[in-house]
């Protein structure tokens, strides 16, 4: 999901510039920047995954003006990556949609923050829970992580588009609710089945790609 045209006011896209370069200078600083120069296999799940979000990402419906649905994957990116990273892979993706025309360069930050740093921090707040939890079990990273926090994550990205749309006078709250956040289960089951599944087949035929994944905790 995304705002695909510019309908927020200038005191909005000013404090979403400001959240955006916030959590984008945090996201830097947790980046391994050492490990990344001599890990080739992280290099190529990087920038790969930074491909396929930018491609995947031009497939969307539209709704009401504004508003487009689309599956994210960030959640699987942050499982592979760390939330560091995938934020930077899904920003490049972001940059591929505005070459392309899907996205406009004005709400880039606004888009960057909703399609983008929420859904990774969520799904990495999700997979600390889950490790603070300590299941014994890898199914609890599956779904734990996988399926249930790609669906919580594209709940709250969603959740907060339609609050920066409500607050910016765009739309009533009766038709957010309306026109989007009643479809937002909807949203939620494939974006966690995607998300599930590709976590899945990564965790049984290629656990070091999940650099999230610790392996001596699962029996």
């Amino acid at each position: 999901m995304g705002m695909t045209d510019n309908l927020l006011s200038t005191t909005q896209l000013i404090v979403t510039a400001l959240l955006f370069f916030g959590v984008l200078v945090v996201a830097v600083r947790q980046v391994d920047w050492r490990a990344l120069r001599k890990d080739n296999v992280l290099q190529h799940s990087f920038f790969g995954a930074a491909v396929v979000l930018g491609f995947l990402w031009q497939l969307r419906a539209g709704l009401s003006p504004g508003l487009s649905i689309h599956v994210f994957g960030i959640t699987v990116v942050t499982l592979m990556l760390g939330w560091g990273l995938a934020v930077l892979a899904g920003l490049l993706a972001l940059v591929i949609t505005v070459i392309t025309g899907r996205e406009p360069l004005l709400m880039f930050a606004a888009n960057g923050l909703v399609t983008v740093m929420v859904p990774a921090l969520v799904s990495h707040g999700i997979m600390l829970w889950e490790r603070q939890r300590n299941f014994r079990n890898f199914f609890a990273y599956i779904f734990v992580c996988g399926f249930f926090g790609a669906g919580i994550a594209v709940a709250c990205a969603g959740l907060m588009m339609c609050i920066m749309l409500w607050t910016a006078g765009v739309y009533d709250f009766s038709e957010l609710v309306h026109e989007y956040i009643r479809y937002l289960p909807l949203f939620m089951i494939p974006e966690g089945f995607a998300n599930g599944a590709f976590v899945t087949g990564l965790m049984v035929f290629h656990p070091d790609r999940l650099t999230t994944l610790d392996q001596r905790r699962y029996r």
